[in-house]
């Protein structure tokens, strides 16, 4: 294109995806906008200066900007804060496949910042920002060596695969897998299921690789027309003589202190090897910085090396286990008493405390994001304390790794737990890692199944998480259950799988390496589901299914559907009759506009009898209906019997004392005396509500048709009048709080004035 602009395109999923440089941020080493419909990101790479340091100082930002959907941010100061989570969520996605591929040895500060600049909801920003980040350090100086693709594939209701779907569909899709890899290997998954299998996990990786081949070829293609030349870097190199001396005179005390079982111990008289030999072939580090240099490069090489031949070639990992074998697990249910729920699962030497909390709707999480969904009615939210592993440190609040953890759990669970129309609670699940040696992750989700069946909330079926490893040394290769620390950091993949009995319902795979087969995820996607089934079993030991009562220290909430008609006289005129409710019950009431009625009281007995109450207000009477109603007007011909707030019924004069003539009513019944009456006539063309008395053997014992059939004992005209005079034998009445006289302003004013 003209004026140094230059722009490939593609088609993805029915969506041509375009890539553009030159025109934007053009001080920035690399940048790139990445179109799809309406979306569009800005991605850009810098370089900044060498740093003396010993790992990638590598950062990627997610810039939300919410001018990018129309909306102004709705915090109190108007403005974009800090990362949210789903920033947070897409900067990792960025990250991860990303930050393996970069050379070893470079050491200048780089940033990679995506910033939404418009959005559609038809073509979500992170996968175009995933994209656009690898185009953007393409097109840069910085020495990435090749390009990497992010694709998003969901499922349709007939199980058939999709390739990034928008935003609305993708809410309803029982899977939503998004993928990043090279155009030889898959390098990252993230996903959330409802139960999918592994044969289906592993065709949806199939579909998802063809269509990064051709992203990653676009990428080619942008570098071809305006790539910058790339810095050269000469990646450190062991030297050999070293490597050699270490190994004759270091090497069978590293051997042994690297087969010490227990992790602190291990590091320990691993740290004093290393120590020794660094002393030994290092010199002085102040005044031979190099030498020193050299024999650290030399212990890290010859550490991996023996823990990754160990494991490959005598099948003998670290802490002495087999490559399928789960670490001993114990679980504690019930611990804490006040909490909702709460748990302590323990796997070796990792250990979660998980408590779940239960709240209101009015709890709920509100979302101020570039997204569709506006709120969560159930989250997980992960700690991990730098006493977990025998450190002390700064805790200021959640790091990107705990927000990435907690939403991994929040997935898991995710096709589990009850909706909110079916279980009206805000759930709130927490996990702080008391002890860490590897797949803390995984022992959050074990938790969060355990702490919310401790705390009654009726999830589908028991979700068990597992971490898988690899080693891989050219053609051979060894998957490992249940990962340790060391084999994570060591080894070449860390691929965690969650799931029931019936399927998996979470997913998330880094790779080290390039050459990682389908081969290789078959196995290890069967040696997790194994490994999940005996951790399943272990749970179902400690509690098999969800408590039958909630604690009772979690409220009580109710929730019941009344016709929208009725809304009025569940308010009343001004709201009168919804505070007297709730000052009587000690609850609080929240009405919606479709007749969805929701009850929090502090105790299961209040809560039951205000549900109760309203229903009598609201539900249509019928014959054979027993009210225990008050007398709220006498006339010559009988008393008004008030039976649920706005609804009255007649008792003839000839009724009011069965077996007796009566003159008068007011010589049997006054205003304000309550009785027990059935109804024996309903008539709602003309409004009208006849009774008797419960205890005339004229109608007691006696069925709805039998009932019809004895009547009211009204003989005299039915028609015209009202309470003031007239035969009508009792109506609906529909107070000043009804639809009809300013309902729904006084509704809006009761929820002000009860909440």
């Amino acid at each position: 294109m003209s004026d140094g602009v230059s722009r490939v395109s593609l088609e993805i999923g029915g969506t041509e995806i375009a890539f553009e440089t030159g025109r934007l941020a053009r001080q920035a080493s690399g940048s790139v906008v990445v179109t799809a419909g309406d979306t569009m990101v800005l991605s850009t790479a810098t370089a900044g200066n060498e740093r003396d340091v010993d790992f990638l100082p590598l950062t990627v930002d997610v810039e939300e900007r919410m001018y990018a959907v129309g909306k102004i941010p709705g915090s109190f100061f108007k403005r974009e804060g800090r990362a949210g989570e789903k920033a947070t969520l897409t900067a990792r996605m960025i990250d991860r496949p990303l930050r393996p591929l970069f050379p070893k040895g470079w050491r200048r500060d780089t940033q990679l910042v995506s910033i939404p600049m418009s959005v559609d909801h038809d073509h979500p920003s992170d996968i175009l920002a995933m994209n656009g980040a690898s185009a953007a350090l393409m097109v840069s100086d910085i020495p990435f060596p090749e390009p990497v693709g992010a694709v998003r594939i969901a499922q349709d209701l007939e199980g058939n695969f999709v390739v990034n779907p928008d935003e609305e569909w993708l809410l309803e899709s029982p899977l939503d897998l998004i993928v990043a890899g090279t155009e030889s290997a898959i390098l990252m998954v993230e996903a959330g299921a409802n139960e999918i299998t592994e044969a289906e996990i592993l065709d949806a990786l199939d579909i998802a690789h063809g269509e990064i081949k051709r992203l990653c070829q676009a990428q080619h293609d942008l570098r071809a027309q305006a790539g910058k030349e790339k810095t050269d870097i000469t990646p450190p190199q062991v030297d050999e003589a070293v490597l050699s001396d270490l190994k004759s005179r270091f090497g069978d005390a590293l051997d042994a202190a690297t087969q010490v079982v227990d992790k602190l111990e291990r590091q320990d008289a691993t740290k004093k090897v290393e120590h020794e030999a660094i002393e030994a072939l290092g010199g002085n580090p102040d005044t031979e910085p190099e030498k020193a240099a050299a024999a650290q490069l030399a212990f890290d090489k010859l550490e991996k090396e023996i823990i990754r031949r160990r494991i490959a070639v005598d099948k003998k990992r670290p802490d002495g286990r087999g490559t399928d074998e789960i670490r001993d697990i114990w679980i504690e249910v019930g611990v804490a008493p006040r909490t909702h729920g709460s748990v302590i699962f323990t796997r070796g030497q990792t250990q979660a405390f998980t408590v779940a909390a239960l709240g209101t709707t009015r709890d709920e999480m509100r979302l101020d994001t570039l997204g569709l969904q506006t709120e969560k009615h159930y989250f997980h939210h992960y700690n991990f304390p730098p006493f977990s592993v025998g450190e002390a440190g700064f805790m200021r609040g959640p790091k990107r790794r705990d927000i990435g953890h907690g939403a991994l759990a929040e997935r898991a669970l995710l096709a589990v737990v009850p909706k909110v129309e079916d279980f009206p609670y805000t759930i709130r699940v927490v996990s702080d890692i008391f002890e860490s040696n590897g797949s803390s992750s995984m022992a959050s989700v074990c938790g969060s199944t355990l702490s919310l069946m401790d705390a009654g909330v009726p999830i589908k079926a028991p979700v068990a998480g597992i971490a898988m490893g690899l080693i891989k040394e050219g053609d051979d290769y060894v998957v490992l259950t249940d990962i340790a620390g060391v084999e994570d950091h060591l080894g070449d993949m860390d691929f965690k799988v969650a799931g029931t009995s019936e399927g998996i319902t979470a997913l998330q795979m880094d790779i080290k390496i390039t050459g990682v087969t389908f081969d290789i995820l078959r196995d290890a996607l069967t040696q997790a589901k194994d490994a999940r089934l005996a951790i399943l079993g272990k749970m179902k030991d400690a509690i098999a299914e969800p408590r039958a009562e909630l604690s009772k220290f979690a409220p009580r909430i109710s929730q019941i559907q009344i016709p929208t008609e009725k809304i009025g006289a569940v308010i009343g005129k001004g709201g009168e009759t919804i505070r007297a409710l709730s000052e009587e019950f000690d609850a609080q009431i929240d009405i919606d506009d479709d007749g969805t009625i929701r009850i929090y009281a502090s105790t299961g007995d209040q809560g039951d009898a205000l549900t109760d109450r309203i229903r009598g207000m609201t539900k249509e009477v019928e014959v054979g209906d027993e009210f225990k109603g008050k007398v709220v007007k006498t006339t010559t011909f009988g008393a008004f019997i008030e039976l649920a707030k706005g609804t009255d019924g007649l008792l003839h004069i000839s009724n009011v004392s069965p077996g007796e003539r009566v003159n008068a009513v007011e010589d049997v019944l006054n205003r304000g005396d309550e009785l027990d009456v059935k109804v024996v006539e309903v008539d709602r063309e003309r409004g009208r509500i006849g009774l008797r008395l419960a205890g005339d053997p004229d109608v007691a014992g006696k069925s709805a048709e039998e009932l019809a059939s004895v009547g009211t004992g009204d003989k005299g005209p039915r028609g015209g009048g009202d309470r003031g005079g007239g035969g009508n034998g009792g109506r609906r009445r529909e107070g000043g709080g009804g639809r009809g006289r300013g309902g729904d302003r006084d509704r809006d004013r009761h929820r002000r004035d009860d909440r």
